[in-house]
């Protein structure tokens, strides 16, 4: 409990977590995002964007707001989310072949796709690290199937002994691959963000 209460106390002192409050934005972790777009222009106007672990919803309204009017934008969680306007979603496992399935059903190939999935911590490091980099991969493995020649990807990944080997199965896929830290990620967090600019079916 004195675990929980010391990260709520330092929660509601965040810059971030004031500032969404603030905005009525529904999470922090959109100034992720909206950093990592600033940085590397990876979401432009007019793009179909697939946004995986979505919920509560906070990328999709930053996308949406990126793309424009003529922008596709499609969100996929295992939780539900508040509807927005103009984006569609999915509820569903992105390790199920019934959800790729169902998204291929609004879009077969997409701009860009972004990650931000997490999984449900244990407290055990290694367990949640490994879950994590499991996610990333189901997101990259997407990627072989939806994203469009071209087109970018971003991912969050949990550092660990399991990072560099993803880094290089990116690496097989992207022209160019960087890694990030948003200024809107906490310091303390082991979270960062890999861009993957410019997928090459050839590199596969």
């Amino acid at each position: 409990m004195g675990k929980r209460r010391i990260w709520l106390d330092e929660r509601k002192k965040d810059y971030y977590y004031k500032k969404a409050k603030e905005e009525n934005l529904r999470s922090r972790a959109v100034f992720k995002l909206i950093q990592l777009n600033k940085k590397f222009h990876v979401i432009k106007k007019g793009n179909s964007v697939l946004d995986l672990g979505c919920a509560p919803g906070g990328w999709l309204k930053a996308i949406k707001d990126i793309v424009g009017e003529k922008g596709i934008v499609l969100g996929v969680d295992l939780q539900p989310i508040a509807p927005i306007p103009q984006v569609k979603f999915v509820l569903g496992d992105i390790t199920d072949e019934n959800t790729l399935n169902e998204i291929k059903v609004y879009n077969s190939s997409f701009d860009v796709i972004t990650s931000d999935c997490s999984p449900n911590v244990s407290g055990n490091w290694e367990v949640d690290h490994a879950r994590q980099i499991y996610l990333a991969e189901k997101s990259l493995e997407i990627c072989h199937q939806l994203l469009a020649e071209g087109g970018n990807f971003i991912v969050k990944v949990f550092q660990g002994e399991l990072f560099e080997d993803f880094i290089d199965k990116m690496k097989k896929m992207f022209e160019k691959v960087i890694i990030s830290k948003p200024d809107a990620s906490r310091k303390r967090s082991s979270e960062i963000y890999v861009v993957g600019r410019h997928y090459d079916s050839k590199y596969t």
